[in-house]
């Protein structure tokens, strides 16, 4: 294919991307289906037009990789820490967590019920399945009363996070011969990575604030990837390096103090974060982007037929909002409908899927489970969006009927509008 025609393609994808966006903030409905749906008729344009599908799993990869990320990142220099959003971190946290778990052990003894495996390789394909996708959930709930989006950019961004440790801890230790070693090892892990993450935050702070040069942002991105990736060949949890980072500058003030506050120069930093978080959301965009398009290329709605796999993939889907419920209910208490129906996973299912070893691979296990799972939880958060946004308006006239403004009517004694026409009023 021409090179000139990849470029118009890419462009165009882009660009219906962004009409995507603007359909999605008006109708709920997720823009990651429309991005599938438009890999799906991608897909059918290049076999009529008699060309190969290309390989794209290694592709998609890499696109996981860097808008993981960026996903991430941009989570990140969203989240404010201070006394007041304690609660709801600790509430988020806590809901993500119990989630995850109870989820991946639900999900993996009904893998193993319908399908011939082991415990732990039904477990391991159970954790993508039970990771909420923040790529999905946070540009959705924009339009939710702000501490339930708070609570959904929080519970997305910690479940994204521990799911990923949770599969790589999981995949790292197999062979361990006891809990003990694995405790030991986990725990070592996140110790060392939080600490190495810590210093590594204040020195890039510290380093570019200095920097005067108008090309310093993408260099900055460019620095974390690297550490990213070269804390995942060490085996390190690497997402708590951009996580961190992304708290550290965003709430500069809670970690520069004492000494530390002298270093730091306030008018730098907060240029460099305002600067920094519109790079990250238009770059989270176009990776999304084509990575949910290219997800679409690669996947066939034929498989979609198979009743075994309708069943097991139905079951999973009612499991998940099951424990969803059960743990908000717990937490929350009350009105957590549309809370339980947002649920979605996306681009961390699909990278983790595809990162599952040769030797833990399960034959049987078909890729419509997890095409299934994917759309049939991003249309229940959608039904439940709108659900939601058309209950808007009726509960604003009832607070409007409640809260009418009248006229006040001086009732002092020295008042000089007339007694005899109390609503006239001299003016001053």
């Amino acid at each position: 294919m021409d090179s000139f025609v990849l470029i118009i393609l890419a462009s165009a994808v882009v660009i219906i991307s962004y009409f995507f966006n603007i359909v999605s903030s008006r109708t709920k409905i997720p823009s990651v289906l429309m991005l599938i749906g438009l890999g799906l008729v991608v897909k059918q344009a290049l076999e009529i037009s008699g060309y190969s599908q290309p390989n794209v799993q290694r592709i998609l990869e890499i696109l996981g990789n860097v808008g993981l990320i960026m996903i991430v990142l941009e989570a990140a220099l969203d989240l404010e820490l201070t006394k007041e959003k304690w609660p709801i971190i600790w509430k988020s946290f806590s809901t993500a967590i119990l989630c995850l778990f109870a989820c991946a052990f639900v999900i993996s003894f009904i893998i193993s019920y319908f399908i011939p495996t082991t415990p732990i390789d039904a477990l391991i394909y159970a954790i993508p399945l039970s990771i909420m996708s923040s790529a999905i959930i946070i540009p959705s709930v924009g339009n939710l009363d702000p501490h339930k989006k708070e609570y959904m950019v929080y519970e997305s961004t910690f479940s994204d996070i521990l799911g990923i440790m949770f599969f790589y801890f999981l995949i790292g230790n197999v062979d361990a011969p006891n809990a003990q070693s694995v405790f030991l090892d986990v725990f070592g892990n996140i110790l060392l990575t939080i600490v190495l993450s810590i210093g590594i935050s204040y020195a890039l702070v510290l380093i570019f604030q200095k920097i005067r040069t108008q090309v310093k942002l993408f260099l900055l991105i460019a620095v974390l990837m690297m550490l990213y990736s070269i804390g995942k060949l060490f085996h390190l949890s690497s997402l708590i390096i951009i996580l961190i980072f992304g708290l550290v500058i965003n709430n500069h003030q809670l970690f520069f103090r004492g000494f530390l506050k002298k270093r730091i120069q306030i008018p730098a930093v907060n240029e460099i974060l305002h600067n920094f978080h519109l790079i990250t959301i238009e770059s989270a965009f176009v990776v999304r982007t084509f990575f949910f398009v290219i997800f679409g290329l690669s996947i066939s709605l034929a498989s979609l037929y198979d009743l075994r796999n309708t069943i097991i993939s139905t079951l999973i889907v009612l499991s998940m909002y099951l424990v969803r419920f059960v743990f908000l209910k717990l937490f929350l208490g009350r009105d957590i409908t549309t809370l339980v129906m947002i649920a979605p996973r996306g681009l961390i299912t699909i990278l983790l899927f595809y990162a599952i070893p040769v030797e833990h691979n399960i034959a049987d296990f078909s890729e419509s489970i997890l095409l299934f799972v994917i759309l049939s939880s991003s249309i229940i958060m959608s039904i439940s969006l709108v659900s939601a946004k058309k209950q808007e308006p009726l509960a604003d006239v009832e607070e409007a009927d409640l809260n009418v403004d009248l006229p006040e009517i001086p009732t002092d004694e020295n008042s000089e509008a007339s007694n005899d026409n109390p609503t006239v009023f001299k003016p001053e």
